[in-house]
């Protein structure tokens, strides 16, 4: 619904000594929405997120953020927003309640409440008298989260924010971003190189490519759209004699000597099992699989390796 827009942008342009880098892109995203932006090197992701938080300037086009105008009312509209859009920097030999105690005097109408809210909301209470310097990177990580949430913005905007972490730091991360968007319903904007992370954790993606929107992808749509089954029978030789030619209505490929990937919807999967068998089709295993978004994100993109 439109009430529930947070940021919206109108045929973004952004250009660089003669070069156009961002062109015409156009999003919205959602109260408590987790969105992602994807793209390969050099597409523009980075550059949209600076101009969204006004690191960098608009050539043309408007960025709306709770409807206020960045470019017309900044003050107003820069106050809905958190980012962590570079590496976060902190004192490192003040504690994680001090570094945040110092950064929530900067801020207008942010309690100390509101600190210990945020500390708890993160999962930091354990270490947050310890001195940065001794954090992990994944600690690191969830305290610039945490200072990007002091004064509960509508908006949390995140470049690579699980850049550089192992797998548990990697699931840390997404499961306190979902509990953000979840419990506070703040609207979270981020970028990933890792797109089984994006999968997991957002709920539509936006690609972009050559610094122009591509394509809006809805997690719990398109994805799964095609449904595949990989059956590994005992020979091919008996599938091609008996099966193949005698039941083409089957959408099919053969991978190797012992394994056929159908094509098929999820209805017509037992149909399949009892023609494979009634064929005397020897079926060793079945593993039902489904269109992955880095499947999606090559077919539209070309195959570019991403950021």
């Amino acid at each position: 619904m439109k009430e529930d827009i947070v940021l919206e942008l109108n045929n973004i342009n952004k250009t660089i000594k003669d070069q156009q880098i961002i062109k015409d892109i156009s999003f919205e995203l959602y109260k408590g929405e987790v969105l992602g932006l994807l793209g390969p090197n050099g597409s523009g992701k980075t550059t949209t997120m600076r101009m969204i938080v006004g690191l960098m300037g608009i050539t043309s086009g408007e960025i709306y953020i709770k409807g206020h105008s960045i470019k017309n009312n900044f003050k107003e509209s820069i106050k809905h927003i958190g980012a962590m859009i570079e590496t976060p920097a902190f004192y490192p030999f003040y504690s994680g309640y001090k570094n945040l105690m110092y950064f929530s005097r900067m801020l207008e109408g942010v309690s100390k409440e509101r600190v210990l809210e945020v500390i708890d909301l993160l999962g930091l209470s354990n270490a947050i008298h310890k001195k940065f310097s001794t954090y992990s990177l994944g600690m690191k990580q969830r305290l610039g989260i945490a200072q990007a949430l002091l004064h509960n913005p509508s908006i949390l905007i995140l470049d690579e924010p699980t850049n550089g972490l192992d797998p548990a730091g990697v699931r840390e991360i997404r499961d306190y971003l979902k509990r953000i968007a979840e419990v506070e319903q703040t609207a979270i904007l981020l970028s990933s190189h890792l797109l089984s992370e994006i999968e997991l954790i957002c709920d539509r993606a936006i690609i972009i490519q050559n610094g122009q929107f591509v394509e809006a992808i809805e997690m719990s749509d398109k994805i799964g759209e095609k449904l595949f089954i990989e059956v590994v029978v005992k020979n091919i030789q008996d599938f091609e004699s008996s099966f193949s030619e005698s039941k083409m209505n089957y959408t099919f490929e053969m991978i190797d000597n012992r394994t056929i990937v159908f094509e098929i919807d999820e209805e017509d999967i037992p149909l399949l099992m009892k023609d494979l068998i009634m064929a005397g089709i020897e079926v060793y295993y079945v593993t039902r699989k489904k269109e992955r978004l880095e499947d999606l994100f090559i077919q539209l993109t070309g195959g570019n390796v991403i950021e």
